[in-house]
């Protein structure tokens, strides 16, 4: 009885980590490096799942950070970080709306610590101050999605 009581229990494994793509531009080096550092941040961020096996899930978390220097048409890029970080994911055991959320906001929590770190690491190597990006509520960010997903669902209808 034990055995099928577990088997039915929802399980959930972190099985690897990993960086898709990066990338970093500093098109406007060296002479951004003799300016007056007063940068503007833009952040854009997504993510994005897919099923890869039975019970296994890819989740990437797409991070494009582009920050400028100057004020606003004088504003010159100084430089754009592109980091999709990756990871896969055992899961089982859960129903359509609990996966649905664990791959939308679960899993990119877990994720976006390593990007961050990646984003800073290029940020400082390219010889810029760091960047360390504030944490983000992929909570909040999903529940957000869904909402905005019922409006445009009760609009169509």
């Amino acid at each position: 009885m034990i055995m099928a009581e577990e088997q039915n229990q929802p399980q959930f494994a972190l099985q690897r980590i990993y960086v898709k793509d990066l990338s970093f531009e500093a098109p406007n080096s060296p002479f951004v490096f003799q300016e007056d550092w007063t940068p503007r941040v833009n952040l854009d961020l997504n993510s994005n799942s897919q099923q890869v096996a039975e019970n296994m899930y890819e989740v990437v978390v797409h991070l494009t950070v582009t920050v400028s220097n100057g004020e606003g048409d004088d504003a010159k890029t100084s430089f754009l970080v592109e980091v999709q970080q990756a990871g896969l994911f055992h899961i089982d055991g859960l129903e359509d709306a609990q996966l649905h959320h664990t791959l939308g906001a679960f899993c990119p929590n877990v994720l976006f610590p390593y990007a961050r770190e990646a984003i800073d690491s290029l940020v400082t190597r390219g010889s810029f101050p760091a960047l360390m990006l504030a944490p983000v509520n992929f909570d909040a960010l999903y529940a957000e999605a869904m909402q905005r997903q019922a409006a445009e669902a009760q609009a169509d209808a």
